[in-house]
């Protein structure tokens, strides 16, 4: 093989959907493997809501753009196949940002050795930045004691549900927020929730004072949209709120208002915005907290594989629709 194929971002994305007019495929050469790097072959790739921020042109977020014409940005994992580097040998499974292509050349910087035996697929959905993510957000900003409640928006996708078993392990009664009855019926008779809403069909006051005797003590905030409004007037003195995500949001042009901010004061919630860049450094000490836990049979997951590199240029849309069951990841 001579070339491979790699997919360049080339337009911004404006309100609704994204699709293949925002992306071109491209063959690339093979490169030469010179001392100091490795060539990686690419087998899983996830796709993430952080994906449309990093696709827009706001130069003021926590990471740059991608810039036009180049290769799309996003994680994955695959095995090594040529090596020049001293630490990394051939047949080596590596992980970390290698973006939307089949090979990665690297010298070592921002990847991961990957040495747990474990398929592809439970790496991306657990130990990379789903499961990095939810621990982050949840000891850091959310703090956890046991006997609170917890609420969980997006709980079914691949941060919430594993925010939502941590905090079930802790002790606390945790309640998600879904979009489908397979869903609610997915977190709390699979995964061990307490409830859940379904924002579809559920009145929301209702059933929230309903699953929420006591109030809530922690929101981990991965949808922003209505929900919002009802977790906090329910919210108690003293909670935290993890906001980590606000997909509900991403494809309108105007989001939607956030709550007001004097129950903020009157009740003294602590409300913290987080991303994953900013705690990089961190990675062998999230890695130490969350896979205890793991070992232990108390975190499951699922995984939504698309097959072939091009389904990511669709595949991002199901974020929007909710259609994704578990970690959206593609298959290459």
């Amino acid at each position: 093989m001579t070339t491979y194929k790699a997919i360049n971002l080339v337009a911004r994305p404006t309100a609704g959907p994204v699709g293949p007019d925002l992306f071109e495929v491209v063959q690339k050469n093979m490169p030469e493997v010179s001392d100091g790097k490795f060539l990686v072959k690419q087998s899983h790739m996830s796709l993430d809501p952080a994906m449309f921020g990093w696709m827009s042109p706001d130069t003021e977020s926590y990471i740059p753009p991608v810039a036009l014409g180049d290769v799309m940005r996003s994680s994955g994992i695959g095995e090594i196949v040529e090596s020049n580097h001293a630490d990394y040998k051939v047949g080596d499974r590596v992980m970390g940002m290698m973006g939307w292509q089949e090979y990665f050349l690297s010298d070592g910087a921002g990847l991961n050795k990957v040495t747990a035996p474990l398929p592809a697929e439970a790496i991306l959905s657990v130990f990379a930045l789903p499961g990095l993510t939810a621990t982050q957000g949840l000891y850091s900003i959310g703090k956890p004691k046991e006997g609170e409640t917890i609420v969980v928006s997006g709980a079914a996708g691949s941060v919430g549900s594993i925010v939502g078993q941590l905090a079930k392990a802790d002790g606390l009664t945790v309640i998600g927020i879904v979009g489908s009855d397979e869903k609610a019926d997915w977190i709390v008779n699979e995964l061990g929730f307490d409830g859940a809403v379904n924002y579809k069909t559920d009145d929301l006051a209702t059933k929230l004072a309903e699953l929420t005797p006591k109030g809530i003590d922690v929101y981990f905030e991965n949808t922003g949209g209505p929900i919002q409004h009802h977790v906090f007037d329910r919210m108690n003195a003293h909670g935290r709120i993890a906001v980590c995500g606000m997909i509900a949001d991403y494809p309108k042009e105007t989001p939607d208002l956030a709550p007001n901010w004097i129950p903020i004061i009157k009740k003294r919630l602590i409300i913290q915005g987080f991303t994953m860049p900013d705690h990089f450094g961190e990675v062998p000490a999230l890695l130490a907290k969350l896979t205890p836990y793991v070992m232990q049979g108390k975190i499951k997951h699922r995984a939504h594989v698309l097959d072939g590199l091009e389904s990511a240029m669709t595949g991002l849309n199901l974020f929007f629709t909710g259609q994704n069951k578990g970690k959206l990841i593609v298959k290459l």
